[in-house]
């Protein structure tokens, strides 16, 4: 399985780390070069909605095929959530026929339903524990 964890590198910057050498820079929006907790969260969800929707879409349009996924929502800074995300599929459909536009259409939305684990943990919620290790124990 892999290991995740943040490292402190300054001032309310931190660096992501994985276990297999991956790093994300990650601050407040006041620092330039990184991503807000709550943009990562966001990019989170576009990437698994891009990679559950991968395989439907390269069979129909092509392993080569454009795709861009915008995502936004904005913070409810009172409550200190995002009441709603919203996702945007950016893909070519035009040597499609209307009835095959409309398919692609279903069987992206099924797949992403199906296994985008992002997106499914968001809608259900999740229960998230924290502890701290000070060193004493």
């Amino acid at each position: 399985m892999t290991e995740l964890w943040v490292e402190r590198t300054g001032t309310r910057r931190y660096t992501g780390r994985s276990s297999r050498g991956a790093e994300v820079l990650i601050g407040s929006v006041d620092v330039e070069g990184v991503f807000t907790p709550g943009e990562l969260l966001k990019i989170a969800l576009a990437a698994c909605s891009g990679m559950s929707s991968d395989q439907p879409l390269a069979r129909r349009l092509g392993d080569d095929y454009d795709a861009r996924i915008d995502v936004s929502g904005d913070a409810d800074r009172d409550n200190e959530v995002y009441p709603a995300l919203a996702e945007t599929l950016r893909i070519d459909l035009s040597g499609l026929t209307e009835a095959e536009a409309a398919r692609v259409h279903t069987v992206v939305a099924r797949a992403i339903d199906s296994v985008c684990t992002v997106g499914r943990t968001l809608k259900a919620g999740t229960e998230i524990t924290f502890e701290i290790a000070d060193g004493r124990d």
